[in-house]
C-alpha cells in the first residue's frame, strides 16, 4: 500500500455543537475525530472553549489516541483560563 492509498482511507469528520446557558454562559464544543473507511475512530481533537457572563473564558483541549484495546485514551490536554479583566 502507498502512502497516498493509505490516506484515502482515512478521513476527518468535525461537528461543533454550541450551547448557551440560561444565566449566558456560551459553550462551543468544537471535536475532529479521523476515522478509517469503516467508521472506525482512530484518533480526536476536542475543543471546548465556554465563555461566562462576567467575560472569563476557558479552552480546554483534549488530543486522544485509540489504544490496543479500542479505547480513545488522552495523550495530551491543554486548559487555558483567561478572567474577565484580562480581556479588555
Amino acid at each position: 500500500m502507498t502512502d497516498d492509498e493509505a490516506q484515502d482511507d482515512i478521513n476527518e469528520v468535525e461537528v461543533v455543537t454550541t450551547a448557551v446557558g440560561d444565566d449566558g454562559t456560551v459553550v462551543v464544543d468544537d471535536v475532529k475525530a479521523i476515522v478509517d473507511d469503516d467508521g472506525n475512530v482512530l484518533a480526536t481533537d476536542e475543543t471546548i472553549a465556554a465563555e461566562g457572563p462576567d467575560g472569563t473564558i476557558v479552552v480546554d483541549e483534549i488530543i486522544s489516541v485509540v489504544d490496543d484495546d479500542g479505547d480513545l485514551v488522552a495523550v495530551e490536554e491543554d486548559v487555558v483560563v483567561v478572567e474577565a479583566d484580562e480581556t479588555s
